[in-house]
């Protein structure tokens, strides 16, 4: 080969993945049919839900609402919670980074895409169109939620006040100046990378063509992101007041408050249409009325009743967060009568781990929520002889929802079928 994969990816700042070519092994934007566009929302944590208080105890649309699950009872007919789902992997610690992927990173050299994750691929998809392809909030790092194509954990922001920069402060004419050198200096070092590549094409042998047609279609994809960038560089961002959030007391109610009314404006005003929002679990809830202490701490309740009260506490306070969102967004109309934004924002809950009391992977706690689908109450997704189903089976059907044109993802199985409207 001309020229090696660790060269271009050093070239492109790790912006993109070069196949796994087999010459490699031997040398050893979201269709939605013309209306308004459709959004992604990922809200996710690290330990998963108290399996008594989150699952229903019965399935179907007329389901009953489990105790975690009350804040949501206005919208019981906008969502669905799928019982018997997971990735398949042995219980402990660690597994939920496959959230988002069913790929743990030390595994993902066998997979094409690494373990990138459900939001990246989604944003590959419907991001070039917006200044921000995705953005990921969080009050601490440590959940690693977010992974792109080339297997690097994506960082959130964990400052209400930096991400409130990120969005809608605007760049300072010497800022503007520097980032368009930038954007510029990029694009020259993805030519020198895209002349390279066709002496790579040249030579490769016929089973690593397709692999290398990919990649150069994302190579495509990438000049059209700095074009894209460049427009951006020059326009205001719209205008939010963040100070009922953040002049306060700075409680992680108020906080997480600011961080979704930031996502539901970004939303609105299409800066990005995906985000993750997550509760990592070393965080303090002690603010929350009756919680004495910390998140994962409450998860080793040993079955105290009163340490049980308070993980209850948390995992509802993240419930109410969800339906406070979803409350908001759904008051915004979508232009033309079509319905509101939360018909169009396809919302995931759920986590990596099934219960962090056990450790257990099984039985994740995962909830759809709006983008127009025909939601089915509480569902068991088990089969005919009683196995779980594979988490990426739902996941392939959230991406041909974006107009992703698959029928796998990872260790999918075939696609649930969550029709929309």
């Amino acid at each position: 080969m001309a020229i090696s994969r660790r060269t271009i990816l050093q070239g492109l700042g790790g912006a993109l993945a070069l196949p796994t070519l087999e010459s490699d092994l031997n040398a050893s934007g979201a269709t939605n049919g013309g209306g308004p566009p459709l959004r992604f929302l990922v809200v996710g944590n690290p330990l998963g839900m108290h399996p008594d208080n989150f699952f229903p105890p019965d399935f179907g649309k007329d389901f009953t609402l489990s105790p975690t699950l009350k804040p949501l009872e206005w919208a019981k007919d906008r969502f669905t919670v799928f019982s018997h789902t997971d990735h398949g992997m042995k219980s402990g610690h660690g597994r939920e980074l496959a959230f988002l992927s069913g790929v743990l990173p030390e595994n993902s050299h066998a997979f094409a895409e690494k373990n990138m994750s459900l939001d990246q691929v989604i944003a590959r998809q419907i991001g070039g169109d917006v200044r921000y392809p995705s953005i990921h909030a969080a009050l601490q790092t440590g959940i690693r939620m977010v992974w792109n194509a080339n297997g690097v954990e994506l960082k959130p922001y964990t400052d209400p006040q930096k991400l409130f920069d990120h969005l809608f402060l605007n760049l300072s004419e010497k800022e503007k100046q520097t980032q368009r050198q930038t954007i510029a200096r990029n694009g020259s070092i993805l030519d020198a990378v895209g002349q390279q590549f066709a002496g790579v094409a040249a030579s490769a042998g016929a089973a690593d063509r397709e692999r290398l047609d990919q990649f150069a279609t994302s190579i495509r994809e990438l000049e059209r992101r700095f074009d894209t960038r460049q427009q951006w560089v020059g326009r205001d961002k719209p205008k939010f007041d963040i100070s009922q959030h953040l002049d306060g007391e700075a409680t992680v109610i108020n906080r997480y408050n600011a961080i979704f009314d930031m996502v539901a404006y970004a939303f609105q005003t299409d800066l990005t249409r995906v985000a993750t929002v997550a509760f990592p679990n070393e965080l303090g809830y002690t603010d929350i009325h009756g919680v004495n202490r910390g998140y994962h701490a409450c998860t080793h309740n040993g079955k105290d009743e009163q340490i049980v009260s308070e993980l209850v506490a948390i995992e509802t306070f993240q419930m109410e967060q969800l339906s406070r969102f979803m409350n908001q967004i759904d008051k915004i109309d979508e232009p033309g009568g079509d319905g509101s934004m939360l018909d169009h924002t396809v919302i995931l809950f759920g986590s990596g781990m099934g219960y962090g009391g056990t450790h257990s992977n099984r039985d994740l706690p995962i909830l759809v929520a709006g983008g127009g689908f025909n939601h089915l109450g509480h569902v068991d997704t088990r089969n005919a002889a009683g196995e779980n189903m594979s988490l990426c089976n739902l996941y392939v059907t959230l991406m041909q929802r974006f107009g992703v044109e698959r029928d796998s993802f990872n260790l999918s199985t075939g696609a649930f079928d969550l029709n929309h409207a």
